[in-house]
């Protein structure tokens, strides 16, 4: 046995500790929500990305245009472009968010975001964190808020991911303690777990729901993801009119895809790589990741983004124009909810829901087969513009 190996181990291993436990000290200071009612104007950071990032974010940019356009005339609103977030100009820089880029950012009260992409082995990138990653922890997003519904099956799930713990925040931080050794690590703290299951609670007791499903693989990761499900039965307590049920990430994956067990699910909380996994599973039911938008949510600010990836090979191929900007919409809808326009959100999922699951006049393949995402961003915009658009929707959703 080499000790100097275990003592090197040791000390990389005391380093985590400390990091952590300072983290932990952050969160027990208190922040309070911020009140969007009283912010004038309303920032909101427009980011390209990667790949078919800039195309999408353009649309999407064109529908939060149309939507709050009195608000952004009389200076309510303020759309701003946030360049620099490229994997061109973090390879450059060897960070994961440029600095300039990160302070743009954070003068901004929420962000739309397009994909961006994570350098994997054998990318002529270097293996610098995921931008998601770190932006979630520099602004402290712990939220992963993702929806799914398919009315016609009687989906309708909101999922609540936790997003700065559990075993991404420790992803770019393991160790090869020897050429046969690797060791990642995973971390829950009862802050985190906290707050993202109190924030699942009160969103099912603000919108009347009487469910709230715990998911973990405590049975066999028995001290963080014991942890977790400890905390969400304590809060659970507090709750005594929802019902609270947990289930183990394996066969929880199974009993989405359940016909008879999956519409029970209503509100589902879950540390980060479950609901990764869980989110994107789901998202399959509405027509894929490219269909699904996705929110970050933190006290102080928020980042709304598209699930999917940043395509590159579209751009490659000429084709990125055909990218389908459903995803990226539907995070611009949570974002305009968000800030505090929840009926203009709802006609815009109204929209979607006609345009991409009912009607389809206009049908994004990613390729020149189908419609441009210009096409269909105009689309969506002469879709809201109904009179009777609540009833025509209602009118597909009883088919």
């Amino acid at each position: 046995m080499d000790d100097a190996v275990i003592a090197k181990a040791k000390e990389y291993f005391g380093s985590i500790v400390e990091e952590q436990l300072e983290r932990v000290e952050q969160m027990k200071k208190s922040q309070e929500w911020i009140d969007y009612s009283q912010v004038k104007p309303i920032i909101i950071g427009i980011i390209g990305g990667d790949g078919i990032g800039p195309f999408i974010a353009a649309e999407a940019r064109s529908i939060l245009e149309f939507l709050l356009k009195e608000e952004v005339e009389n200076g309510k609103v303020v759309l701003r472009d946030i360049e620099g977030l490229t994997i061109e100009n973090r390879a450059a820089q060897n960070k994961s968010i440029p600095d300039d880029v990160l302070e743009e950012i954070k003068k901004c009260h929420v962000t739309l975001k397009g994909p961006t992409t994570t350098p994997r082995k054998g990318d002529p990138w270097p293996n610098i964190e995921s931008c998601n990653v770190s932006m979630r922890r520099h602004l402290d997003l712990f939220a992963n808020v993702r929806p799914v519904k398919v009315p016609k099956d009687g989906i309708d799930w909101m999922f609540f991911r936790e997003n700065t713990e559990g075993a991404y925040i420790m992803g770019s931080k393991g160790i090869n303690v020897t050429d046969d050794l690797a060791i990642d690590f995973k971390v829950i703290t009862s802050q985190g777990a906290e707050r993202i299951i109190r924030l699942a609670f009160e969103y099912a007791k603000k919108n009347n729901i009487d469910k709230v499903t715990i998911v973990t693989k405590a049975n066999v990761v028995k001290t963080s993801d014991g942890k977790f499900l400890d905390i969400g039965y304590k809060i659970a307590e507090e709750y005594p009119e929802i019902e609270t049920d947990d289930w183990y990430i394996d066969i929880m994956t199974a009993k989405l895809v359940d016909p008879k067990r999956r519409t029970q699910f209503k509100v589902l909380v879950l540390p980060n790589l479950y609901g990764d996994i869980l989110t994107d599973e789901a998202a399959e039911f509405q027509g894929g990741v490219g269909t699904a938008g996705s929110a970050n949510i933190g006290k102080r600010y928020a980042m709304f983004e598209a699930i999917h990836g940043s395509a590159p090979r579209m751009v490659k191929e000429g084709r990125a124009k055909y990218a389908d900007p459903a995803s990226m919409i539907r995070a611009a809808a949570m974002l305009v909810s968000h800030i505090g326009y929840p009926a203009r959100a709802k006609n815009l999922e109204m929209a979607l829901d006609i345009c991409g699951n009912y009607e389809k006049k206009f049908v994004t393949t990613g390729r020149d087969t189908g419609a441009t995402g210009v096409d269909y961003a105009h689309y969506i915009m002469e879709t809201m513009q109904d009179l009777n658009l609540k009833e025509r929707w209602e009118g597909y959703i009883k088919i």
